[in-house]
């Protein structure tokens, strides 16, 4: 990639100030940053930085004000985070365009259906009746299971693991070793001191545009579907239960568990290590601090919450202040008592 300073503004809508013809063709942290590098500046801790970075470019917020000489020529952009976001994704697509064809060693059934320009990487399976999007790329290791449907330019990294029926949604991402479709934790007791396993004939769905980090599970239903919305963000290590249904644009941080057939809100924010019950409804807009235990429905919408058992944010803050005085407080209650006591003598 080599890009001049104007081509960027154009890119990212921002005004160029320095030498617009400046050529950059690598990306750089700002304290790292050398000759021919881009580099950003979002944080302002990190100012001291553009005065002594090498960084032939970097973008700055509209109103960032030197208060010293800059050598780098500065591009002023709205939000400086989201336009070197916007051009990480550009690099990255450029890096993965170049992953296109069939390797040797991968099995492909006769009755699949392959799109254009696919990457289906050395010793993948691509089982019975398999229908995969044009663009799609599926990396080495791969296993994708019969009747699974994956739309368009869907990315599925080394050592994905698809069980039979899924769907997953154009331009969605699932990273390496997330397992889609297991069977749901189904078992009823046999009455002679055992389990006798449910089967699990059911699906999941995961619409466009969701990512899915390494090593999360997310369950295939009962009956119907286990459903991922659109836009939804997975951190890894999570667990999804049998029939859950996530919201649209919901993220969640890793080692979260959600138990089966709770339905999660659109546009949540969950954060690492919490447990959610099962059969449960989330309201719209939750947001649930880490290591929280939900155990009942939230119906409030556009709420912050915390703790356990859970409750509103800032209640749970005060109780962590008071739990954190108790020791002190059961030392005064049995001070007072000895009081109470001896004047009743």
């Amino acid at each position: 990639m080599q890009l001049t300073a104007h081509q960027i503004g154009v890119l990212l809508e921002g005004t160029v100030e320095g030498n617009p013809e400046v050529a950059v063709n690598q990306l750089a942290k700002i304290e790292d940053a050398q000759e021919g590098s881009l580099s950003f500046l979002a944080n302002t801790k990190y100012e001291q930085y553009v005065y002594t970075s090498r960084a032939s470019v970097i973008i700055v917020n509209q109103d960032f004000v030197p208060t010293q000489p800059v050598s780098a020529t500065l591009i002023k952009v709205k939000n400086s985070y989201s336009a070197f976001s916007v051009l990480l994704e550009k690099y990255d697509e450029m890096i993965k365009s170049n992953k296109k064809g069939i390797e040797e060693y991968s099995f492909i059934h006769p009755t699949a259906t392959i799109g254009q320009d696919v990457y289906i990487g050395s010793f993948s399976y691509i089982g019975p009746n398999v229908k995969i999007g044009d663009g799609s790329k599926i990396y080495p290791n791969t296993y994708i299971a019969d009747n699974v449907v994956i739309g368009k330019n869907v990315t599925l990294y080394a050592g994905v693991q698809v069980y039979f029926n899924c769907e997953i949604g154009d331009k969605s991402i699932i990273h390496s070793g997330a397992i889609i479709g297991a069977d749901g934790f189904g078992f009823v007791p046999d009455g002679q001191g055992s389990y006798r396993k449910v089967s699990q004939i059911g699906n999941v769905i995961i619409e466009e545009n969701v990512e899915i980090g390494s090593n999360t599970t997310v369950d295939r239903a009962t009956m119907g579907s286990t459903i991922i919305r659109k836009g939804v963000k997975l951190d890894n290590l999570i667990q999804i239960a049998h029939n859950v249904e996530i919201g649209a644009n919901t993220v969640i941080a890793a080692q979260t568990g959600i138990s089966g057939s709770t339905k999660i809100g659109e546009n949540c924010v969950i954060g690492g290590q919490v447990g959610v019950v099962g059969h449960i409804t989330i309201a719209n807009g939750s947001n649930i601090g880490a290591k929280s235990g939900v155990n009942n429905s939230i119906k409030e919408e556009n709420m912050s919450w915390n703790g356990v058992p859970l409750g509103p944010y800032r209640e749970s803050l005060k109780v962590q202040v008071v739990m954190k005085r108790l020791p002190d407080l059961e030392k005064r209650i049995l001070e007072l008592e000895k009081i109470i006591k001896d004047q009743v003598k």
